[in-house]
């Protein structure tokens, strides 16, 4: 199987990198196709602009969104690796969308109606976060975080988000909490291709 992970964090050290690692071994353990789009190692530009605008427009896009969109037509399964910062996701994430899931390559309107046109990609979301899943309940802030990326941004595509991990309070993760999110994601991928074939 095809898999793209696309991947931002800055820092080699962090836990992102980390479960970037884990998700990768795994992949290469059942022998998929693997690339991964470190978008903080390739350097990619984040800011949507004038030239973009008018290129999505007129139906053309620029050199370095349009190999991230072979990337995304390559690949049959999409990670998603990111840590969740002010809410939402980092700049050069939130960016990557803007420029990549452009207009007639991630959706279109017929007649009016939205539609995704990633349909038959499926996609996992691995998120960190610095506040406890039990504040994220309270306020509200996991169903709102899952509304907007999961339906707002990937399901809008046509992505068929499988599974979404949020994990907590990762400025100070403990390694037994580290043990037990690895055997989740191990878990998860050594099952996607029952998954994806059903």
């Amino acid at each position: 199987m095809r898999h793209l992970i696309i991947y931002a964090h800055p820092n080699e050290q962090s836990l992102n990198s980390h479960l970037l690692r884990t998700v990768t071994e795994s992949l290469e353990l059942q022998n998929h196709e693997i690339r991964v789009r470190d978008l903080y190692h390739i350097g990619f530009d984040p800011v949507l602009s004038i030239a973009d605008m008018q290129g999505q427009r007129a139906g053309t896009v620029s050199e370095d969104v349009q190999k991230e969109q072979e990337h995304i037509s390559w690949a049959e399964q999409i990670t998603f690796i990111y840590p969740i910062w002010w809410t939402g996701l980092p700049a050069i994430m939130k960016g990557y969308i803007d420029r990549v899931f452009s207009y007639g390559f991630a959706y279109r309107y017929d007649s009016g109606v939205q539609k995704g046109l990633l349909k038959g990609k499926k996609a996992i979301v691995i998120n960190t976060h610095g506040k406890s899943n039990e504040e994220y309940e309270r306020m509200g802030m996991d169903k709102a975080l899952s509304l907007t990326s999961d339906s707002g941004i990937f399901m809008y595509s046509g992505l068929e988000v499988i599974r979404h991990f949020f994990f907590d309070k990762a400025d100070r993760v403990s390694p037994d909490d580290l043990e037990v999110w690895k055997e989740q994601i191990l878990n998860t991928y050594l099952h996607l291709p029952q998954e994806i074939t059903e």
